[in-house]
C-alpha cells in the first residue's frame, strides 16, 4: 500500500513517497535519503517501515534529481548544492502533512535517515522539535560548520555509525555526542566496530555492506520508534 503524494512546502508543492501499514493506522515517520535521492532502495526502506507498523513518508529532497550508484560525482553535486535551509523546510511540510493523514496515530513524527539523511534528520530534530518524537540517524552528522541551533532538539536520539568512516569519523561523532549531552540532549551514538560507511545499504553500492550489523541496527532503530511515539 503506496503511493507518490504531494504536500505543501515553501510556498509551494513538494512530493514523497508514502508507504502504510497493512493495520490501516499507526505512527508516523519521515525516512529520510542518502545523496543518492529517493531511489528504490529508499523508497524499500518506507516500505519495510511501514511492514512494522509504521505510516512512512520519504520526502523527495532533490525534487526528482537521481543519481544511480555508478554516479558518485553526481551524487556528490547533488549533495553539496542542495539549499539545506530549502530541504529542511520540505521535511517540515512532510512533517505537517504526515500529522494530517487520518492513519497516523501518533501525536509527534519520528524521523529515520541514512548518510545525508541522518545530518538532516538531526536538523530537523533540531529546527522542527516540538513536532518530533524520535531521530534516528544512520552514518551522518552536521559536522563540517552547519548545526543548527540545538536548544530546539527535545526528542531523544539513538544513531547507529561506522568505524571505518571517511566522512562522519568516530571522532566527529564522539564530540558532537558529548557537546549534545553537555547540553542536556537524550542522545546515544553507538559506532559499530568494523563496519564503513554505509553499512546499513544493502545495494552495496560502497562495499561496505555489513547484513549482521545491518540488520540489529534496524531492529534496535525500529523498537526505539516504537517505544518513543506515542499515540
Amino acid at each position: 500500500m503506496s503511493e507518490t503524494v504531494s504536500f505543501p512546502s515553501n510556498g509551494d508543492n513538494a512530493s514523497g513517497y508514502l508507504a502504510l501499514p497493512a493495520s490501516g493506522s499507526g505512527p508516523g515517520v519521515l525516512v529520510i535519503q542518502e545523496w543518492w535521492g529517493l531511489n528504490p532502495q529508499i523508497k524499500g526502506m518506507a516500505d519495510r517501515l511501514a511492514g512494522e507498523g509504521f505510516v512512512a513518508l520519504a520526502p523527495d529532497l532533490y525534487h526528482g534529481e537521481l543519481a544511480e550508484h555508478d554516479e558518485m560525482d553526481k551524487a556528490s553535486h547533488l549533495m553539496s548544492t542542495l539549499d539545506q535551509a530549502r530541504a529542511v523546510r520540505d521535511m517540515e511540510g512532510a512533517v505537517d502533512y504526515l500529522q494530517g493523514r487520518n492513519e497516523t496515530t501518533s501525536s509527534k513524527v519520528g524521523v529515520i535517515g541514512f548518510c545525508m539523511g541522518g545530518m538532516l534528520s538531526l536538523m530537523l530534530g533540531a529546527e522542527y522539535g516540538a513536532k518530533i518524537g524520535a531521530v534516528v540517524p544512520f552514518y551522518g552528522a552536521p559536522v563540517f560548520g552547519n548545526a543548527p541551533d540545538w536548544n530546539g532538539l527535545t526528542a531523544p536520539v539513538k544513531g547507529h555509525y561506522a568505524e571505518n568512516d571517511d566522512f562522519f569519523g568516530p571522532d566527529k561523532i564522539n564530540a558532537l555526542q558529548d557537546e549534545l549531552r553537555g547540553l542536556g540532549k537524550d542522545v546515544s551514538f553507538t559506532i559499530h566496530p568494523g563496519t564503513g560507511h554505509a553499512f546499513a545499504n544493502e545495494t552495496n553500492a560502497l562495499g561496505t555492506y555489513n547484513h549482521d550489523v545491518a540488520e540489529q541496527c534496524l531492529a534496535d532503530a525500529f523498537a526505539f520508534l516504537k517505544q518513543n511515539l506515542s499515540s
